[in-house]
């Protein structure tokens, strides 16, 4: 679900909660070493959200906040902030070309630029969150 997450309004703040989870705590993040990613340079994305990075002159760049039970893919245009709500069940990554991630929800996607290795270094991290805390597969049984 793409928002419109300028602005505190319980609806909205209720929703993300209810879809990826409350935020982690102070001493949950230090375990983590951080939930947040650097500065994600956007290559490409679906018609909706090129619409939206196309309003202003910026820079198109994103950055992803872990959840315990999803991302939030968080850009910005004029002067709103929009965040893309994707609960790991939903969650697809690609490692495309030669330094391009693509994250997929639905029929939301973003491609980003991941030219350092402390860009690798999170996709990582939050992949093996996500596999360590996706609940039992049936094949797994």
């Amino acid at each position: 679900m793409l928002l419109n997450v300028s602005y505190t309004d319980k609806k909205i703040t209720k929703k993300v909660d209810e879809a990826v989870g409350k935020p982690f705590t102070l001493k949950e993040r230090f375990a983590l070493n951080g939930i947040g990613s650097p500065k994600l340079f956007i290559t490409d994305a679906n018609i909706e959200i090129q619409n939206l990075l196309i309003l202003d002159n910026n820079l198109n760049t994103c950055n992803i906040e872990m959840r315990p039970k999803g991302i939030i893919v968080r850009f910005r245009s004029l002067l709103e902030t929009y965040g893309l709500i994707i609960p790991y069940y939903k969650l697809t990554v690609y490692k495309g070309d030669f330094a391009v991630y693509s994250i997929y929800k639905d029929n939301y996607f973003i491609k980003v630029k991941s030219d350092t290795k402390a860009i690798q270094k999170y996709f990582r991290k939050f992949l093996d969150y996500k596999a360590d805390n996706a609940p039992t597969s049936i094949e797994d049984l």
